[in-house]
């Protein structure tokens, strides 16, 4: 049995804030954010939580399928900003769609996450186990970042997406993936610290701080030495050129990144698809987000066996590539 996908969806919250609103409760210009990032708006979440971006992402891509949320029996959430740290997002969606009978858990792997998830997901679903598999990014980082830090406050926004894989004996989406992580380096990108706090313990008593915090330059460097190399990597093992890709999705961090890559693979530029403009970095939630938009205007058409990869970097540190026909 092969996984195949089937049907993409996504949702953002309806509110826009933009550049010139940002500048309106913080030191910062629309002139410098669009220069240093690509990014013009973003979508910022009044009152739904992750789990709720996730639901609505989850019926549009079924609603697409016309299959029944009891038909799944597996639902992976990529996020690093779940509703809770127990339960899991994903049994929280399972809950808002109706899915009863399906196994449900989270993945947290950042802004790669959605690479990782989907790995997880097609292997799954080549055991013959599970028939369908809906395996979603969603993020409402708005709730994590610190407002009051202007070089982390301005790159992010809210939002979900995914995508719904089937098993089948025919030919499947999946040809190649190249999957990294390096811990030694996770200190690079951090949320949510827990630190060991009881009556028992001898740490001094911090409080729990829930804001991101990221070195900037850092994962700047990280990403245009570690993502070329994983792009050309699943390439390789798939015995093809890079001019055979139709389209590289990437996460939607920077667009200065992204042209720093296409500068080190010297490739065009435009053979990357981006969206940044109109979102911002949506973390697990960019690469399934960007894939719908393709999908719903009609740049890509699921079936007809383009080649395209999807590539993610962020907190771990981590990062990865997979080729897919779409």
């Amino acid at each position: 049995m092969q996984a195949k996908i089937i049907s993409t969806g996504s949702y953002v919250p309806k509110k826009i804030v933009s550049n010139k609103d940002l500048e309106a409760i913080m030191d910062t210009s629309d002139e410098w954010i669009k220069t240093r990032t690509g990014i013009e708006n973003r979508r910022i979440s009044e009152t739904e939580n992750t789990s709720v971006l996730c639901g609505k992402a989850a019926l549009d891509i079924l609603g697409k399928a016309t299959i029944s949320a009891d038909k799944v029996d597996l639902i992976i959430v990529a996020t690093m900003s779940p509703d809770y740290l127990s339960p899991s997002t994903a049994c929280l969606v399972q809950d808002y769609i109706g899915a009863s009978k399906s196994m449900a858990f989270d993945v947290s792997a950042a802004c790669s996450g959605f690479i990782y998830a989907l790995s997880v997901a097609e292997k799954m679903l080549s055991s013959g186990k599970f028939h369908y598999a809906l395996v979603l990014g969603g993020e409402v980082m708005s709730k994590i970042i610190d407002w009051d830090d202007r070089g982390t406050a301005v790159l992010f926004g809210d939002g979900a997406g995914g995508v719904l894989l089937e098993n089948t004996p025919s030919q499947g989406s999946f040809i190649a993936e190249d999957i990294h992580s390096d811990g030694s380096r996770g200190l690079a990108l951090t949320t949510g610290a827990l630190p060991v706090s009881n009556p028992y313990s001898q740490n001094e008593k911090n409080p729990a701080d829930i804001h991101l915090k990221m070195e900037g330059r850092a994962i700047f460097d990280f990403a245009i030495r570690s993502v070329p190399k994983s792009i050309k990597a699943v390439v390789e093992t798939a015995g093809i050129d890079l001019s055979d890709v139709e389209r590289i999705l990437p996460h939607q961090a920077n667009s200065r990144i992204i042209q720093a890559i296409a500068k080190k693979l010297k490739i065009p530029f435009e053979q990357f698809a981006l969206n940044i403009s109109d979102y911002g970095n949506t973390s697990a939630a960019s690469i399934p987000i960007l894939l719908d938009e393709l999908v719903s205007s009609g740049d890509l058409v699921l079936g007809t066996g383009k080649k395209i990869i999807l590539t993610g970097f962020g907190g771990g540190l981590t990062w990865g590539s997979i080729l897919i026909r779409i």
